[in-house]
């Protein structure tokens, strides 16, 4: 691993971010093909909060927050700190302090592999976060990682100035150079929805909108009545 802190990343445009934030992880992640999840266990320690940035990341020694310290500096308005170890470590590494010198610069959250403390504290100013766990555990300043270096989060490969799209569904990276194509795509997405939505509120079945009924009569799905089924006479 290179000890490196890598300046001068280059951003997706602000009104794309933006525009992806407000469609949210699942619409976003389907309109991806279903990919860039950073996965379950990354959970938000809020609830109703939506948001979107540029990825500051950040990569650490276990149970050392040393490069945490070191990537604030580099961090600008709507930018989202992503952080991991270079192995798994749920030591509370992040805590209010933190927060507040991220808040000044417009650091829009936090998204960690490892765990946050003073919860109490970031929820009440709120600052939201994405971690994996909630520990008191704190942590030294001894070890040298690299800051703005690709790191995997979860089951997502995540480099320096990706967009980072995460809300009460969990935490999504959008490749900084797809941001556009993905951005219509989900608007796209998005239409196709409020179509449907529509025709639902007028009664229409999805197994009929969606043409799923010949998907069932492919897999053999057969219907029968509740006589049938209880007699055994299910048709061949």
């Amino acid at each position: 691993m290179k000890t490196v802190v890598v300046t001068g990343v280059a951003r997706a445009a602000g009104p794309v971010i933006d525009a992806l934030g407000a469609h949210g992880v699942a619409t976003v992640h389907e309109a991806m093909g279903r990919s860039g999840l950073a996965g379950a266990g990354l959970r938000p320690r809020q609830d109703g909060t939506r948001i979107a940035g540029s990825a500051v990341t950040v990569l650490c020694w276990p149970g050392d927050n040393l490069m945490i310290h070191a990537a604030v500096e580099l961090c600008q308005d709507g930018d989202v700190l992503v952080v991991t170890t270079t192995s798994p470590s749920l030591d509370g590494s992040f805590g209010e302090l933190f927060a507040t010198a991220l808040r000044y610069r417009g650091v829009r959250g936090l998204v960690t592999t490892g765990g946050v403390r003073d919860l109490a504290d970031l929820r009440a100013m709120g600052f939201p976060v994405w971690s994996a766990a909630v520990n008191a555990q704190g942590t030294v300043k001894a070890t040298a990682g690299a800051v703005n270096v690709p790191i995997t989060v979860g089951g997502a490969l995540v480099r320096p100035g990706d967009v980072i799209v995460a809300d009460d569904d969990g935490v999504l990276c959008v490749p900084r150079g797809d941001a556009q194509a993905v951005l219509a795509a989900a608007d796209a997405r998005v239409a196709r929805e409020a179509e449907s939505r529509e025709a639902y509120r007028a009664g229409e079945l999805s197994l009929d909108r969606n043409r799923l009924r010949g998907v069932l009569d492919g897999l053999g799905v057969r219907y029968v009545s509740a006589a049938e089924y209880e007699a055994g006479h299910e048709p061949g």
